[in-house]
C-alpha cells in the first residue's frame, strides 16, 4: 500500500518522464514554438494567403498539430483573416484597434475571432479552397475541442501535476501571440518600411518569437508573400523553416513581393520605367519618404534661426511630412501649411509627393498619359534645385 501510494505520488509529481522543472521549461518553449510555426507556414501563409504549397506531409502534420494544440478550425482561421484583409481597419473588420480599441482587441481576441466563427457569411465568403476531405469533417472540425482535452490528458501523464500548467501555456499562446500582440499591438505600435492602406505596423524587426508575424506592415503591404522581412536586418524564422521544407521537396514558394531592378545610367523614363514604378510604388515611396528626411536635415537650420519655430511644432510637423498626404486631417494640414510659408522646399517636397501618387492611381489616364507626367515629374524634380529631390528623380528614371 505505502509503495502504491508512493508511486501515486511520484507520478503526479514528474510523470512517466521524469524531468526537472527547468527540462519541462524548454519542452514547453519548443511546443509552442512549433504551434506558432504552424499558424504562420500552415494557415497564414499557405490557407489564408496562397503564398506558398505544402506536400502533404506537413500539411497534415500542421493539422494534426493546430488541432492538438489550439482546437482552430482552419476553414475558420482562413475565413476571418481573409476578410481582416479585405475590411483591414474599418468597422467590418473582426478585430481591429482602430475601431474596437487596443485594449479590446488585446485582452478579448479571442473572444472576437470565437464571435467571427460563427458568422455564417463570413464562412462562405471568404472560407474557399479550405480543407474539405474526411478527416476534416469527421475529426477536425466536427470535434474541434476535443484536441485540446486530449493534450492535457497527455501532459498530465508526461509531466504530472505541472502538465496542467504546460497546457495552460499551450492554450493561452496563440491567443495571446496572435489574437492579441499581432491583430491588437501591430496595428497600434512599431515602425513602418512602407505607408501602406490600413494601420499595420512592424512591432520589432526580429520575427522569432511569433514566427515572424512580428513583420506585419510588411505583411500588409506584400500580403501574399511567402516572405514577411523585407530589410536586410529583419529576421523572419517561418521564411527559414520554409527554405528548408522548399530544400527538401516539402513545399514550393508561389508568391515573393516585388524586388526593383534598375538600369543605372538611364537617361530618359521610358515605358518599362513606368510599369516598373508602378509595380513597386511601395518601394519607390518608402525610398521618397528617405528623401524627405534628407531634405528635412538640410532645412532645420533654417527653420531654426530663422522662422523660430518651436521645437514641439518641428517636431511634429517632421512625422506628418512622413505620412501619406491623403489620410492627414484638418489640422494637420493647416500645421503643415504654417510649416510651408518658412519652407519651400518642403512644400515643394510634400507637393510632389501627392503628384507621384497620381501615376498609380491611374484610372482616368492612358498609357501615354502616364509616361509624360512620370517625364515631367522628373524633370521639374531635376530643375527644382533642392538635391534631396534631384538625387531621388535619377533613382527614378532608373527603374527597370
Amino acid at each position: 500500500m505505502n509503495f502504491s501510494l508512493s508511486a501515486v505520488l511520484e507520478f503526479l509529481a514528474t510523470g512517466i518522464t521524469g524531468l526537472s522543472g527547468w527540462q519541462v521549461f524548454f519542452y514547453t518553449l519548443a511546443v509552442t514554438h512549433i504551434t506558432i510555426a504552424s499558424v504562420t507556414i500552415y494557415l497564414h501563409r499557405h490557407q489564408a494567403h496562397r503564398a506558398l504549397e505544402l506536400h502533404a506531409i506537413p500539411s497534415h502534420f500542421f493539422r494534426f498539430w493546430l488541432w492538438l494544440t489550439t482546437g482552430q478550425v482552419t476553414k475558420e482561421w482562413a475565413a476571418i483573416h481573409r476578410k481582416h484583409h479585405a475590411k483591414c481597419d474599418t468597422e467590418e473588420d473582426p478585430h481591429s484597434p482602430v475601431t474596437r480599441g487596443i485594449k479590446k482587441v488585446f485582452w478579448q481576441g479571442a473572444e472576437l475571432y470565437r464571435a467571427e466563427s460563427k458568422n455564417l457569411e463570413t464562412m462562405d465568403k471568404y472560407g474557399h479552397g479550405t480543407p474539405t476531405d474526411w478527416i476534416e469533417r469527421n475529426l477536425y472540425t466536427k470535434y474541434s475541442w476535443q484536441g485540446v482535452v486530449a493534450l492535457l490528458a497527455i501532459n498530465i501523464a508526461l509531466f504530472g501535476v505541472i502538465g496542467v500548467s504546460v497546457w495552460a501555456v499551450q492554450m493561452m499562446w496563440i491567443p495571446i501571440t496572435a489574437a492579441g500582440i499581432i491583430n491588437g499591438i501591430g496595428h497600434y505600435w512599431g515602425y513602418r518600411n512602407y505607408d501602406c492602406a490600413d494601420a499595420a505596423t512592424n512591432i520589432i524587426p526580429f520575427g522569432i518569437l511569433i514566427g515572424g508575424e512580428e513583420l506585419h506592415n510588411n505583411h500588409h503591404t506584400f500580403a501574399t508573400s511567402a516572405k514577411l522581412s523585407s530589410k536586410w536586418y529583419e529576421i523572419d524564422i517561418g521564411w527559414l523553416y520554409i527554405r528548408i521544407l522548399e530544400t527538401l521537396g516539402l513545399a514550393k514558394v508561389k508568391k515573393l513581393a516585388p524586388a526593383p531592378k534598375f538600369a543605372h545610367g538611364k537617361l530618359e523614363a521610358d515605358f518599362d520605367t513606368l510599369q516598373s514604378v508602378i509595380a513597386n510604388r511601395y518601394d519607390v515611396m518608402a525610398k521618397y519618404g528617405k528623401s524627405l528626411k534628407h531634405a528635412w536635415k538640410e532645412e532645420l537650420e533654417h527653420l531654426k534661426d530663422k522662422a523660430q519655430l518651436e521645437s514641439r511644432f518641428l517636431k511634429s510637423s517632421r512625422k506628418l511630412l512622413q505620412r501619406e498626404p491623403g489620410k492627414l486631417e484638418a489640422p494637420q494640414q493647416e500645421q503643415l501649411s504654417e510649416l510651408f510659408q518658412h519652407s519651400k522646399a518642403l512644400e515643394t517636397m510634400h507637393n510632389m509627393r501627392v503628384e507621384l501618387g497620381v501615376i498609380w492611381e491611374r484610372s482616368h489616364f492612358t498609357r501615354d498619359q502616364l509616361l509624360h507626367k512620370l517625364q515631367d515629374w522628373c524633370n521639374r524634380a531635376e530643375d527644382s534645385g533642392i538635391k534631396s529631390l534631384q538625387d531621388f528623380s535619377l533613382r527614378l528614371r532608373s527603374y527597370a
